[in-house]
């Protein structure tokens, strides 16, 4: 998949963040959902399709990787 453009992505931090910065941020891209270290703006992009999202958002929500 070519990595699209970042540029004009609205990237979002999520309201249970804390203040040390140990977070990710998730961005609607052409090409999917972007999710990258909040730490590190240009680092590495991971990329994953509109479905594949979904599912994973739906695990957290359904608490399929609690502990």
């Amino acid at each position: 998949m070519e990595c699209p453009d970042t540029a004009r992505a609205t990237w979002r931090k999520s309201t249970r963040s804390n203040g040390s910065g140990n977070c990710v941020e998730v961005a609607e891209l052409a090409g999917g959902i972007g999710v990258r270290d909040s730490k590190n703006l240009t680092g590495g992009l991971l990329i994953f399709a509109a479905p594949e999202w979904s599912t994973f958002i739906g695990g957290i929500k359904h608490g399929s990787f609690n502990d």
